[in-house]
């Protein structure tokens, strides 16, 4: 996979937090840290749109057309479609 480059500013407290990460040994470079925090968000993601998607199958009432995809996120859909639905108590 091809890198390509991008710059960021840290304040003070967060660079050194950072620099201490890569000083513990387990990232060799402050980017390695900054890439595995930038995959576990991902993976956060994934996981909340895999519940959402559990939870809406699982219920058998949410909707979503074919237009609402074309011009929103699916989990956004999601959420939104979820939140309209009564609660059962």
């Amino acid at each position: 996979m091809a890198m390509s480059s991008l710059n960021i500013s840290l304040p003070q407290p967060l660079k050194k937090y950072v620099e201490s990460q890569v000083s513990l040994g387990e990232y060799g470079t402050p980017s390695e840290f900054v890439r595995e925090l930038i995959r576990r968000d991902k993976a956060t993601h994934v996981a909340k749109l895999e519940e959402g998607l559990l939870k809406a199958l699982g219920t058998g009432s949410v909707r979503i057309t074919a237009k609402e995809l074309a011009t929103r996120p699916l989990l956004e859909l999601l959420e939104e479609k979820l939140s309209e639905r009564p609660r059962k108590r």
